[in-house]
């Protein structure tokens, strides 16, 4: 399931998010509690873009320890993903739209 995971996330372009929902509604008998699982067990150094995946208010998902959510916003920005005063991505600007 992971690597299905993986292979969705390969195809969030550059500048765009998708969240955790929107992953897990592509596959069968996947929750977005597994996507986030799936995000978290990548190795360093990994080369699917793991920061472009973000929860459904927008927002960067707190980590269980160390400085994740820095460096993920970060990544984004540098993609020119902007935040507002909140800490939220504007999905309509910046969302991942599937084309089905």
């Amino acid at each position: 399931m992971y690597q299905q995971i993986y292979d969705i996330v390969r195809l969030i372009p550059e500048g765009k998010v998708a969240n955790y929902g929107q992953i897990a509604a592509m596959l069968a008998h996947c929750t977005p509690r597994m996507v986030g699982y799936a995000m978290a067990a990548l190795p360093s150094g990994s080369d699917v873009p793991w920061h472009r995946v973000i929860n459904s208010q927008g927002k960067i998902s707190q980590r269980a320890g160390g400085d994740g959510e820095n460096i993920q916003r970060l990544l984004l920005e540098t993609e020119g993903v902007e935040f507002d005063s909140n800490g939220s991505v504007d999905f309509s600007k910046v969302g991942w739209k599937v084309l089905k």
